[in-house]
């Protein structure tokens, strides 16, 4: 009987991709000057997904999160674009912060679990938590499962699991073949069969 085995032959490359939670807009480009309390959740995530200076970014996420009117929803997600700001400005333990108070306020917000398991990423020694939260995240059905699939394969490499870590990587290859970066990280591994002592 033979079993497949999976061997990696080249190192593991980090690569964060993340996930903005979405908010209305109007279509209209948002400057800096005069803007409405309500239009800072949509400068908020204009400086989370342009990647703006974060002092820029966390200055409009805060003065969106400031207004008592923010709905719930919206509120949850101005906190994930906050937390990627900062997460883009290397504070990952605010980044945290913000995905936890925006799983607290909308526990079905997969982007948010799936922010989170990025953040955890980037500790080391937490890679098991973030296969735990990213699991999580595709219980609850994400747009972009193939994120979640994608940042676990790097947690478990990270892990030493290389079969789950390849067959990871290979459902985010197959949830978006027009993205590279999934397949680009299958060319590292080497699948090979190796006999069994029945066979």
């Amino acid at each position: 009987m033979a079993m497949r085995a999976v061997t990696l032959f080249s190192p593991m490359a980090l690569s964060a991709v993340l996930i903005l939670a979405g908010c209305a807009t109007t279509g209209r480009d948002i400057g800096p000057q005069s803007l409405a309390p309500q239009s800072f959740a949509q400068a908020c995530f204009a400086a989370a997904s342009q990647r703006q200076p974060a002092l820029v970014g966390e200055r409009r996420c805060d003065a969106a999160l400031a207004d008592p009117a923010l709905r719930q929803e919206l509120r949850a997600a101005t906190l994930v674009n906050r937390g990627i700001v900062a997460m883009n400005a290397g504070r990952i333990d605010a980044a945290t912060r913000d995905f936890d108070a925006a799983i607290a306020l909308a526990p079905d917000n997969a982007d948010a679990h799936i922010n989170k398991g990025v953040a955890l990423l980037q500790v080391k020694g937490r890679a098991a938590d973030a296969i735990t939260v990213l699991t999580l995240a595709l219980d609850l059905a994400p747009r972009r499962p193939e994120l979640a699939y994608y940042h676990r394969a790097i947690a478990n490499e990270a892990l030493g699991r290389l079969r789950a870590a390849y067959e990871d990587y290979a459902v985010a290859a197959q949830l978006a073949p027009d993205w590279p970066e999934p397949a680009t990280q299958l060319q590292r591994f080497k699948v090979v069969r190796r006999k069994t002592l029945s066979g």
